[in-house]
């Protein structure tokens, strides 16, 4: 069973910094595909930020030239540092694996594992 654990969340001033890890524990790491994705409530999850196995990445619009996301394959994590951060970044922020390693999925359906999310809240 593969278990995801996220941690970094909080709360930061609109143009501050944070910076999220995920844990990964059980399967292989580096045969997944890892994802950021990101939910506030009434809205349906929304794709952050991709790192595939094999090295390709990739970032939603809205968070480009602004976050990095990478993984240590060696130490099973998956990390996303989050730059010049806006209000409209408040969300609860989640990890997730994809078994198909070298996918580049934004959809959550296409997701196999989750962690169970971390908030982060950016005043204005």
């Amino acid at each position: 069973q593969v278990q995801l654990v996220e941690s970094g969340g909080g709360w930061v001033q609109t143009g501050g910094s944070l910076r999220l890890s995920c844990a990964v524990s059980g399967g292989t790491f580096s045969d997944y595909a890892l994802a950021w994705f990101r939910q506030t409530p009434g809205n349906e999850r929304e794709f952050v930020a991709i790192a595939a196995s094999g090295g390709a990445i990739s970032y939603a619009p809205s968070v480009w030239q602004r976050f990095t996301i990478s993984r240590d394959d060696s130490k099973n994590i998956l990390d996303l540092q989050m730059n010049t951060l806006k209000p409209e970044d408040t969300a609860v922020y989640y990890c997730a694996a994809d078994l198909e390693g070298s996918a580049l999925a934004v959809r959550p359906e296409s997701y196999h594992y989750w962690g169970q999310g971390t908030q982060v809240t950016v005043s204005s």
